[in-house]
């Protein structure tokens, strides 16, 4: 069970990460989202999905990426029958992921009708927090945060479920370094189209 820092209390998350089929345009193979709201959230609360995408998985991503192949999902249900339920898990929520803009552009692709009300992106924000690193991607910062991953450790790393866990831990770790609020987390971890343009100071009035 890990505690909300101050700087997300009031606002519903949901952490995400997705898997996918390795061909182009990609196909979301695996998805896994954290619904955080309240004052705690646990491994327990994630929810995940294995989708049989229309195209085979490739087996570069396979053997490469995420080690799911095509008997794994072949009798797994068809995004169209999974797409109201995640859509649900979604719904106003801010989306938090690791390198969020692929995220939030694959899920747009496959739910035309949703919008994220905000976009936190941990890659974005570990960059502003911890400069100079030789490296940024989750598993180098995993093990930089020395951060406590065995909860989901029977997934492995690139799994959707470990990667969304992660991802949320890597969150509170890096609020807890900077003490940032909300409004400065978002100055910091937002993509710039979810960035508050600053009110011009004096004015006629």
């Amino acid at each position: 069970m890990i505690a909300i820092p101050n700087a997300l209390r009031g606002n519903n998350l949901a952490v995400v990460d997705v898997e996918g089929n390795g061909q182009t345009p990609p196909e979301i193979i695996e998805i896994a989202i954290l619904p955080v709201s309240g004052d705690t959230a646990s491994h327990t609360d994630l929810r995940s999905w294995l989708i049989r995408p229309q195209h085979p998985i490739t087996p570069i991503v396979t053997r490469k990426v995420h080690g799911i192949t095509n008997n794994d999902v072949d009798n797994c249900p068809r995004w169209a029958d999974v797409a109201p339920e995640i859509d649900a898990a979604l719904a106003q929520r801010t989306l938090v992921a690791h390198n969020a803009g692929i995220e939030q552009r694959v899920l747009a692709a496959h739910l035309p009708y949703w919008t994220p009300p905000m976009v936190l992106d941990t890659l974005r924000l570990a960059k502003k927090a911890w400069p100079g690193l030789p490296g940024y991607s989750l598993d180098k910062l995993i093990d930089h945060a020395h951060l406590d991953v065995s909860a989901l450790a029977e997934q492995g790393y690139h799994r959707a479920g470990y990667d969304a866990w992660a991802a949320w831990l890597l969150l509170c770790k890096l609020i807890d370094d900077t003490d940032l609020d909300w409004t400065s987390l978002v100055d910091a971890a937002a993509p710039k189209e979810f960035v508050p343009t600053p009110e011009p100071e004096g004015g006629l009035w």
